[in-house]
């Protein structure tokens, strides 16, 4: 590939001076412009990569064009050097980079030209690699764009009949005609399209949250609400809880929280879902709530076959789940990474210890509720 030679302009009214740095200057195509209308000419056609201004130049004042030129966006990376004895401070002030006597000698000037080169190569570059940075963040910010409306046009469009399927899977299972060994497939059917709702709301809830689409609506929650929260959570993950051993415990007179009931919810639901994936029928899972501090915390605890120890640095991460599990149903991993999602929202945290063999147990806090708006709703709700 044949080498483009970069271009170096010298406005000057003798043309013997840019002959001078053309001979000390073999590396770049020096070209010749005699006055500034010349100039404006001739840099929109071919951009510089260094003018050499002489202050003798007649015609416009090459202080008056400078600031034109510096204005024009394909001359961004062009370098000028202003060269001469009595004009070079109006230069300077109009924008010149750097300054030279017009008594050095040429292979003077072309060193100074050289290191001008230089910074307008790096320049150069660095334009083009930003242009290719910029491109690749287009193209990403495409790819999210469609996958956020592919994500959004799926759940919406699932969403309705994987309810509906789930309302009559119920209604058939409670029906006495079945047969009971019909009865156990139907209530497999319906857990299995509970489940399906479960990931299809959940990747739609990530996605909003991801891009801070999501709002919050905060209460004030207090112990019994604690506990209707997690009975509906309970009820949310569908009938294989029946062969668990459910234990809940919500500490008595609990200072209240501020957090939102219907996101509480759903991240109880996919803790107490999880915890359930891992444990065999006539498991233990374990519900506690209460307060440490000026936090409340909440924990989901199973004694089931426990998480790889490898699993647990990504486990809430978009489609990362534990590649032990004992109920061989694919996840896409949404459920844990809502979870953090929301729980981070409310200002809290979650974490998670498993020991293999033993079980699982995750932990979420929430704050409480201190500041002067919470203390007037905690009296509005006791008066």
């Amino acid at each position: 590939m044949t080498s483009v030679l970069p271009v170096v302009f010298v406005v000057s009214p003798e043309s013997r001076q840019a002959d001078d740095l053309a001979a000390a200057l073999p590396g770049a195509e020096v070209v010749h412009v005699p006055g500034a209308e010349a100039l404006l000419r001739e840099a929109h056609v071919r951009p510089p990569a260094v003018a050499l201004l002489h202050d003798r130049t007649p015609g416009v004042p090459l202080s008056e064009v400078l600031p034109l030129l510096r204005q024009r966006a394909e001359l961004a990376g062009t370098h000028w050097l202003a060269v001469g004895q009595a004009g070079l401070g109006a230069l300077l002030a109009a924008g010149a980079d750097a300054l030279v006597s017009d008594a050095t000698p040429p292979a003077g000037l072309a060193l100074q030209v050289r290191t001008l080169l230089a910074r307008a190569a790096a320049h150069a570059e660095a334009q083009t690699r930003i242009t290719r940075l910029q491109g690749r963040l287009d193209d990403w910010e495409h790819e999210e764009r469609v996958r956020d409306q592919l994500v959004h046009m799926l759940v919406h469009d699932l969403k309705n009949p994987i309810t509906a399927v789930l309302g009559l899977l119920e209604v058939v299972e409670d029906d006495d005609r079945v047969p009971e060994d019909a009865r156990e497939l139907v209530k497999i059917a319906r857990d299995e399209t509970q489940h399906l709702l479960h990931l299809s709301v959940n990747m739609l809830d990530v996605r909003k949250m991801q891009a801070g689409k999501m709002r919050l609506r905060p209460e004030l929650v207090f112990s019994p609400m604690f506990g209707d929260v997690i009975a509906q959570a309970r009820g949310d993950v569908g009938s294989g809880l029946r062969d668990r051993l459910v234990d809940v415990q919500v500490a008595p007179s609990l200072s209240p929280t501020r957090a939102d009931p219907e996101i509480l919810r759903r991240v109880l639901a996919n803790l107490i879902s999880n915890a359930m994936k891992h444990t065999a029928t006539g498991g233990n899972i374990r519900i506690r709530v209460g307060q440490d501090g000026d936090q409340t915390h909440i924990s989901v605890a199973d004694d089931g076959e426990g998480i790889p120890e490898e699993d647990l640095p990504n486990l809430f991460a978009a489609f990362e789940q534990s590649r032990l599990t004992l109920h061989g149903r694919f996840d896409t991993g949404m459920g844990l990474a809502f979870c953090k999602l929301a729980v981070e929202e409310h200002g809290g945290r979650i974490w998670v210890e498993s020991e293999r063999g033993v079980g699982t147990t995750f932990t979420l806090t929430l704050p409480l509720a201190v500041d002067n708006e919470d203390e007037d709703d905690f009296v509005e709700l006791l008066s």
